[in-house]
């Protein structure tokens, strides 16, 4: 009874953990959208804007490798 208790709450826990990857798509969605805004506005300055997009692209994204790595931690450990 409570291995299989225990394998619910897990599967729980590990369901909540992956909340984070909704707001990172969000986040990711958003830094895109106000570069391709940024761009349609100003195209000369789309050679400045490209890395400080590819840099919001990275920290959103890795909030939701660090929810993926908490589920995983919770599922298998």
């Amino acid at each position: 009874m409570n291995e299989l208790l225990l394998a619910g709450l897990k599967s729980i826990g590990s369901g909540l953990a992956t909340i984070g990857v909704t707001g990172a798509g969000i986040g990711i969605g958003l830094v895109f959208a106000a570069y391709i805004t940024a761009v349609g506005k100003n195209p000369e300055m789309e050679k400045n804007l490209f890395p400080y997009t590819i840099l919001g692209f990275a920290l959103a994204e890795s909030i939701a490798l660090f929810s993926l790595m908490m589920a995983f931690l919770i599922l298998f450990a």
